[in-house]
């Protein structure tokens, strides 16, 4: 079998670009799609200056959870990864073992929903935003291990009406999809009535 290995040099230019482009791939995953070992993928970081896995995911959601209006950083299930307030937003969330049931290590529902509940609140430009109307769909169960990655989309907005869409992935897969209706709320309008 041929050595399919890259000079240093070229994996390293290629590594910080595609790490650049893709800030939650795993170093798993980097040593197969280079063709080396974990501890090189490891070794390799460690001479660019480029922070492993948990360390990425952390500076964003510090840059992203600043922009939230609607919801404390805290009331966010998963970590919140991209937001453009009044367009769209991601998160992720590893599945632990206190999301899952006991007996088959299959992730409660109401975790994914709360993931893309809290995610489409999030988007909405406001000061108070709550959820009118949910219609989901669960795809497969999901299994303990596995990271959800959510990406919410605000389709039409009419005066405080917002309807989004949220599509959960675990790798490639879809596996869960949302439709919610998320009202944002002037509660000094509702005070003085």
């Amino acid at each position: 079998m041929a050595d399919l290995t890259l000079p240093k040099p070229v994996r390293h230019k290629k590594l910080n670009s595609y790490i650049t482009g893709n800030p939650f791939v795993t170093d798993e995953e980097l040593a197969r799609m280079f063709n080396v070992s974990i501890q090189t993928i490891r070794l390799d970081r460690l001479e660019l200056g480029i922070p492993e896995l948990r360390e990425r995911t952390k500076q964003y959601a510090e840059n992203t959870y600043a922009k939230v209006k609607s919801l404390a950083g805290r009331e966010i299930i998963g970590d919140l990864l991209d937001l453009e307030l009044e367009k769209s937003g991601i998160s992720l969330l590893e599945i632990t073992g206190d999301m899952v049931f006991e007996k088959n290590r299959i992730a409660r529902g109401h975790i994914l929903f709360a993931q893309a509940n809290s995610l489409a609140v999030a988007i909405v430009d406001a000061e108070v935003a709550l959820t009118g109307v949910a219609r989901v769909s669960y795809q497969r169960p999901i299994n303990q291990g596995e990271k959800i990655v959510a990406k919410a989309v605000i389709n039409s907005k009419s005066g405080n009406k917002y309807n989004i869409s949220v599509t959960s992935r675990s790798g490639n897969e879809v596996v869960f999809q949302g439709k919610f209706r998320v009202f944002a709320v002037d509660l000094e309008e509702g005070a003085n009535n």
